[in-house]
């Protein structure tokens, strides 16, 4: 692998532990659903959105969940990194030409995990996002594996993330610990907001373990505003 994949080489660590919690409460969310379309995104660049994703699916793997996760993050791919997958096919050939999506799927070394790379960035990749062909084979994976995790690019960069955010059941916002912008985080989740997507909860990442009592939060909202509780995980 390119990448570490915490919750696969150090399963007993505390940041491990966290991503299990964050795997239980999304779900919650599912109760009455045979599968599940989540979305995950940030406010900026570099705040580990990716990360969790790549993490979330090895931890609902682990619990025996089928996980597809898809790298619609068109611009900046880097799922395909993290599992040490090969990028010169994938979503972005798929949707350019019209072909079937199974040939570009991925087995990845971990049980119950596979991946759609990105592929090689395109010329218009919001286009591409948006197409009906996406919409399609969302609608399309929902139904073969019990998970679909969708890596996009940050929600206030650009719009690919917006128009995907429709397409899914909910959607995990990541803030990087000490870096998010307070502004860029609250714009974020306004947005979303105002795409009338159900917001999951948040996760705060990047957070100082060695000095921050706390080493994972986690924010989840599983209905609406009047519906939230915090999950602290202290630090052993």
């Amino acid at each position: 692998m390119a990448y570490s994949l915490i919750t696969l080489e150090q399963t007993k660590s505390p940041i491990s532990e966290a991503y299990r919690a964050l795997r239980t409460n999304v779900q919650f969310t599912r109760v009455d659903s045979e599968s599940q379309k989540i979305m995950v995104t940030s406010s900026g660049p570099r705040e580990g959105k990716s990360h969790t994703v790549a993490n979330l699916g090895v931890s609902m793997a682990q619990s025996g969940k089928s996980v597809l996760i898809i790298d619609a993050d068109l611009r900046n791919p880097t799922q395909h990194k993290l599992f040490g997958l090969d990028n010169g096919e994938g979503l972005s050939v798929s949707l350019v030409q019209d072909q079937d999506y199974h040939k570009y799927i991925r087995e990845t070394t971990v049980p119950g995990v596979m991946v759609l790379p990105a592929g090689p960035v395109p010329p218009n990749p919001a286009e591409l996002v948006g197409s009906k062909r996406m919409k399609r084979l969302i609608e399309e994976v929902s139904e073969q594996f019990d998970m679909v995790l969708i890596d996009t690019p940050p929600i206030i960069a650009v719009t690919d993330a917006a128009i995907l955010a429709q397409e899914v059941d909910g959607v995990i916002l990541v803030l990087a610990s000490g870096e998010v912008n307070k502004g860029y985080a609250q714009k974020a989740k306004e947005q979303l907001d105002k795409l009338g997507v159900k917001i999951l909860g948040a996760v705060l990442n990047k957070v100082d373990l060695n000095t921050n009592e706390y080493y994972h939060y986690y924010y989840y909202n599983a209905s609406d505003d009047t519906e939230k509780k915090h999950n602290r995980h202290k630090a052993r």
